[in-house]
């Protein structure tokens, strides 16, 4: 049994190698996610016949044992023939007390202890350990590496635990060039007393599509060199990452152009102008100013889930401890709530972002953004959230960089919610 074990995984492993080989060639994508999808069925299986060779007595052995044993307890082991799909399913019955389910489940290749500590030594040495190219080849080149899910999964998290602006965007992950229609023409009911209504069109006549943009966070050797076991890497290389990558990705959807990188709010030129309102002064300490040329201009269908954005700077200066005409506050800070200051404005959230993201209003120069009011679930940020990691050596500083990519694009979904405070132009 043990040598026809053998035999098959060395079949599955002559596959393994002959995908691999294709998947370095091939150009069509299709195929690349049909090898994908093949790659990790075989690496389970290979790993589980892995597990029972090594378990299992040599043949030799299995026939004297065979001997021994009475004759009834042979004859039930050998009346019953398994094939090898039957063997690699029924693997978890036997070493797990019937949780086959279990042992069937499929393994995340690229959080096994193994495939971490050769990407450990690949962004250390550069070397591609057989553990690391198995997977590689399957979705990168011969000189990239897909970073471990310990890491990713990381990543992931902590950008929604502090990326303020990214954790309430709206997580897209379609096809990039693919046109996304938007309905902008809704029906109207029409009371017919006598006569007819007219028949309506309703078309999606406008539509939004994300492109391919590299988000890239680069990272000197000479920051990890002291690093010296799996985890204290893993840390390292993910608050590098994380420091590096949400102060981005929260830049991009507010002040992002568009050209290399996502389109942010501010820049996009499909916000309806009389929802781009600036304030002088006086009215930015007025909440008369406020109510009538800031939160009259946002239409009643969007005013739901609708927050303000701004600098820290300008809300303790300007929003905290603002009342109305008969002295009710209006710009408050809620103590004891949550586990932090909550400020609120107008009954509506307000969300403090980094003075780079949006400036100060002392600090903005005229016709300067200094406040958005809108609903961040409106903007779309498209990626799949897998990154990858690539080595070069920098000739300038003799040092080996290495440096992870996340391929993303973002936009404004629906821009007629959203509306803009500016710093105003002072008049002569």
């Amino acid at each position: 049994m043990k040598k026809k074990l053998q035999a098959l995984l060395a079949k599955k492993e002559a596959r393994k190698a002959e995908l691999g080989n294709k998947a370095n060639t091939t150009t069509s994508i299709e195929e690349m996610r049909s090898i994908n999808t093949e790659l990790e069925s075989l690496n389970i299986e290979i790993l589980e016949l892995r597990s029972m060779i090594d378990s299992m007595p040599n043949d030799e052995e299995d026939g004297e044992l065979r001997d021994q044993l009475p004759h009834d307890h042979v004859q039930q082991r050998s009346g019953s023939t398994l094939s090898a799909s039957n063997v690699i399913g029924s693997f978890g019955l036997g070493r797990n007390g019937g949780q086959q389910e279990r042992a069937q489940e499929p393994t995340d290749v690229y959080g096994t202890l193994e495939y971490r500590s050769a990407f450990m030594k690949f962004a250390k040495t550069g070397q591609i350990t057989p553990e690391l190219r198995a997977d590689a080849t399957a979705t990168t080149g011969d000189i990239s590496a897909v970073i471990p899910t310990t890491i990713l999964n990381e990543v992931i998290t902590k950008l929604k635990v502090y990326g303020q602006v990214f954790k309430r965007v709206r997580k897209l992950n379609i096809k990039g060039g693919v046109e996304v229609p938007i309905l902008s023409l809704k029906p109207t009911a029409t009371w017919i007393g006598e006569g007819k209504s007219d028949k309506q069109k309703v078309q999606a006549n406008t539509k939004v599509s994300f492109s391919y943009h590299g988000l890239e966070c680069k990272v000197s050797i000479s920051l990890l060199a002291d690093t010296t076991t799996l985890e204290g890497f893993e840390t390292t290389i993910t608050d590098l990452i994380v420091e590096a990558m949400v102060k981005a990705v929260d830049l991009a959807v507010i002040r992002g152009d568009g050209t290399g990188k996502p389109k942010g709010i501010i820049n996009d030129t499909r916000v309806p102008s009389e929802q781009i309102i600036s304030l002088t002064d006086d009215e930015f300490k007025s909440w008369e100013a406020w109510k009538k040329k800031v939160f009259a201009k946002m239409p009643l269908a969007y005013k739901a889930g609708a927050t303000f954005l701004m600098a820290s700077g300008t809300y303790d200066g300007y929003i905290d401890g603002m009342v109305d005409s008969t002295g009710q506050p209006i710009g408050r800070t809620n103590y004891g709530i949550v586990d932090a200051p909550q400020g609120r404005f107008g009954g509506k959230e307000v969300i403090e972002v980094e003075d780079d993201v949006i400036v100060p209003y002392d600090g903005a120069a005229e016709d300067e953004v200094v406040a958005i009011y809108c609903n961040l679930g409106n903007y779309g940020f498209n990626s799949n959230m897998q990154m990858t990691l690539f080595r070069y050596l920098d000739h300038d500083t003799n040092e080996w960089i290495d440096k992870a990519i996340l391929i993303a694009d973002g936009k404004l979904i629906d821009p007629n919610g959203v509306v803009i405070v500016k710093k105003a132009v002072k008049t002569p």
